[in-house]
């Protein structure tokens, strides 16, 4: 009876040690699926990366017919204006979105005849390029935030852009027309200095900061680009990528395409827009027509659907803070030399890099983190602390887009280690609880 006592303590003595090295050996397993899944994630999350630029790059693929008869594949178009077809240009203003006005002296503003299509070098300045000025009154409606329309037809030498003339062609004339003002917040906040108590404000600026906070007023750029495309690239019809198939014209049978006429505005600075009001009573306007690539159009044609998304995803608060970032760059790109330039990408770059890997080592710490021996737990409060400032001043200050989600990201980042934390003391304290019921109920 004895022997069968001592046998039975035995095992109880050799059951916590045995438990132990099973747990010792299952350690390293755990590990290395944890890591075997880290590598399928890191995996599957550069695939979808891959498959989403790929598919944004990828032409759709050609229209195919219903299946129960024959199938009609679109051949590659061709342009209908060829390399060295003299072109006449017809700009018109007018407050009508559909403009029909032909007969109206006062709406054309610029008529330039004898254009080359594909003249790189024409115009005074050698460039292509030609330009006028012109300044026109403005009416109540357009003060009273009202719209006015620059529509821009460019035809075969000889033929009128009027559908009613016995000159006219629609095959020969490619047509674009664009809302010259555009409509932005205007903020009224009553702000005075607290050291003398006057303000820089004026005095309507006041007086409508007393009744509202926002309006939407119209403003006015006196710059606009008419770029006509100079491309022969084979467009096939309903295989045009966007967003250039929203630009791209096919002819009826899909066998040719007018050119592209371009309204560019992308070099307009968002600070040179001025208010349209009541005491706006004439405007001036610069025009300029300019050849342009295909490369560069893409670049401008997808800017502007960028900022078309931005607006319609995010609000025109957003794309309003968005457009002065661009300002920025579009100002660096303008005055500063391409190698200092290249320099400041590439080192951005770089930071961005580091910065990301920097916030995926301090998760991937705390994440291991079993125990919180070596830590202080009073400097994770502080860092809460301390980011918290930091992003408050951020946006309080005109500062870039992407250093205010740099610090968002940061203080979730702080936030979440407090979570670490605190699961961890309380993990600890559980095991610390468990051994020691467990070494009562041994020694019991």
């Amino acid at each position: 009876m004895s022997n069968e006592n001592n046998q039975v303590a035995a095992n109880l003595a050799s059951a916590p040690a045995n438990a132990g090295d099973e747990a010792g050996q299952q350690q390293p397993q755990g590990t290395a699926s944890e890591s075997f899944m880290a590598v399928m994630k890191s995996m599957v999350l550069r695939g979808l990366v891959i498959y989403f630029v790929m598919s944004f790059f990828r032409k759709p693929a050609a229209p195919v017919g219903p299946t129960s008869g024959p199938q009609v594949v679109n051949s590659p178009a061709l342009n209908i204006f060829e390399n060295g077809t003299l072109m006449d240009m017809y700009v018109f203003l007018s407050e009508n979105e559909q403009f029909n006005d032909f007969n109206d002296p006062k709406s054309l503003v610029w008529h330039k005849e004898n254009l080359v299509y594909g003249d790189w070098y024409g115009g005074p300045d050698l460039d292509g390029s030609y330009s006028t000025s012109l300044t026109f009154p403005t009416s109540q409606k357009l003060r009273n935030n009202g719209s006015i329309f620059l529509h821009v037809y460019v035809t075969k030498n000889g033929y009128s852009p009027d559908p009613k003339s016995a000159s006219y062609s629609g095959k020969n004339v490619a047509y674009a027309h664009k809302m010259l003002n555009k409509f932005k917040k205007q903020h009224y906040i009553k702000t005075h200095n607290l050291l003398t108590g006057e303000t820089a404000a004026s005095a309507e600026h006041q007086k409508k900061a007393e009744t509202t906070k926002k309006e939407i007023v119209s403003h006015w750029h006196p710059n606009m680009t008419i770029n006509l495309i100079t491309d022969f690239t084979n467009w096939v019809q309903g295989s045009v990528p966007p967003p250039l198939d929203e630009y791209v014209v096919f002819l009826p049978g899909g066998k040719y395409y007018k050119p592209v006429v371009y309204m560019n505005d992308y070099w307009n600075m968002q600070r040179d827009y001025q208010p349209i009001n009541d005491t706006t009573l004439e405007l001036k306007l610069q025009l300029t027509f300019q050849p342009l690539s295909l490369l560069r159009w893409q670049l401008y044609a997808a800017q502007s659907m960028k900022n078309k998304w931005t607006s319609g995803v995010f609000g025109d608060s957003f794309a309003d803070e968005e457009e002065v970032d661009q300002d920025s760059l579009k100002e660096a790109l303008l005055e500063t030399s391409p190698y200092l330039l290249g320099l400041t990408f590439a080192v951005s770059i770089l930071h961005s890099i580091f910065e990301i890997l920097a916030f995926k080592n301090d998760i991937q710490f705390w994440n291991n983190r079993k125990s919180l021996e070596g830590l202080s737990v009073r400097s994770v409060f502080f860092n809460v602390f301390q980011s918290t400032v930091v992003l408050l001043y951020v946006l309080d200050n005109d500062t870039n887009t992407i250093v205010r989600i740099s610090c968002l990201v940061g203080l979730g980042i702080e936030i979440w280690k407090i979570h670490k934390v605190f699961s961890n003391s309380f993990r600890n304290k559980s095991k610390h609880i468990f051994t020691t019921a467990s070494l009562n109920f041994c020694l019991f």
